[in-house]
């Protein structure tokens, strides 16, 4: 091998090096919104597994880091609220904006809207404008983040259902085809028209989640 050839060749292996350090640099992300669903409808295999989609999700995109968690409540005897699963914040999507620096914050006057609640990738979430509208996002959970307490399935039997059943939804894009508090919630907007992959789009949904860093 020729001097200069070994110049280049060496340079060329310092700069692979240097990409992959940087590839495997961890994320300051603390949020994200799901790019993909379960494939099954509301069925996550429960908040486990929920949280293991999560996981995934972020371990992917160097955010492996921290302890994720899906923004989800439970019901029955055993009832978990989601704001109890998610840590103190704060959280911040990937590119670094901060979605709310606390559950208080969280759950009150929060900068969740379509152009900052972005996929683990860095995506936008299609919205009521968009086709298909991706906008419903599986929480339930009331205003406040806890489960409802009613004898109602509100979380597609503790998301384990695919077919008949129904979760609440928020909509990540904070539109409705009203302009109330309810329509415009982010996380306890409505209920869905089933747990099938078919009856949660036909209310413009994609077994999309919320998903927060606990720590």
């Amino acid at each position: 091998m020729t001097k200069l050839n070994f110049i280049v060749a060496a340079s060329m292996a310092s700069l692979v090096l240097a990409l992959n350090g940087a590839q495997a640099q961890p994320s300051n992300m603390t949020f994200f919104v799901t790019s993909t669903g379960s494939g099954k409808g509301a069925d996550f295999g429960g908040l486990a597994g929920a949280d293991k989609h999560c996981q995934s999700l972020a371990t992917a995109a160097g955010a492996g880091n921290h302890t994720w968690r899906a923004y989800l409540s439970s019901q029955g005897p055993q009832a978990v609220n989601a704001r109890d699963r998610i840590g103190s914040g704060p959280w911040q999507n990937v590119k670094g904006v901060v979605i709310a620096r606390n559950l208080e914050e969280l759950h009150g006057n929060n900068n969740l809207n379509k152009q900052t609640a972005l996929t683990e990738k860095g995506d936008l979430v299609n919205g009521r404008s968009d086709t298909p509208n991706k906008h419903d996002i599986l929480t339930g959970s009331q205003p406040n983040g806890t489960a409802f307490t009613d004898s109602d399935d509100h979380t597609c039997g503790n998301w384990t259902k695919s077919g008949e059943g129904s979760a609440q939804v928020g909509h990540h894009d904070r539109s409705g085809t009203a302009k109330d508090e309810t329509a415009l919630s982010w996380n306890s907007s409505h209920a869905s028209r089933g747990c099938s992959d078919e009856g949660l789009r036909s209310t413009g949904g994609a077994e999309l989640l919320y998903c927060f860093a606990a720590k």
